[in-house]
């Protein structure tokens, strides 16, 4: 059976275990990469300012999620020879041409976000679970 995720020319296939379109997709599928690239669409930020922006990840986190991304070639880390050091983070032009395909994701999100709950209010029902707050409720900013 074909694979309908090739790429077409057929060298690629994402959903073979192998294809190294996979490291991609798992670079950009993982919990905080997304929102790393959304946060710097806006621009250069200095890394506490980034930490800031992404509510919830923890220093660590976002030092491993910079890395990640600057050696995807999605993000480049500028080190500014100043006392106390700056580092400021951008996107590449590479990371830039993802940026409306991410904006897509953001926008579809909003778009559909009282839908999933609905899915999710009815999945709980059907399991017997006890529904936790629908992710549209407002997250306190």
């Amino acid at each position: 059976m074909v694979s309908t995720a090739a790429s077409a020319d057929g060298r690629y296939d994402v959903l073979a275990a192998a294809c190294p379109t996979r490291q991609i997709v798992d670079r950009l599928g993982d919990k905080w990469s997304l929102l790393v690239l959304y946060a710097l669409e806006g621009g250069t930020l200095r890394f506490q300012e980034l930490r800031r922006t992404v509510d919830g990840i923890s220093q660590k986190m976002l030092t491993q999620t910079v890395r990640g991304l600057e050696r995807d070639g999605l993000v480049e880390r500028t080190v500014h020879a100043v006392i106390p050091p700056r580092v400021d983070y951008s996107l590449t032009p590479l990371g830039q041409s993802l940026s409306s395909r991410i904006a897509e994701l953001r926008v579809w999100a909003y778009a559909h976000l009282h839908e999933v709950d609905e899915a999710r209010a009815a999945f709980d029902r059907r399991a017997g679970l006890a529904s936790p707050p629908p992710a549209s409720a407002p997250a306190g900013h």
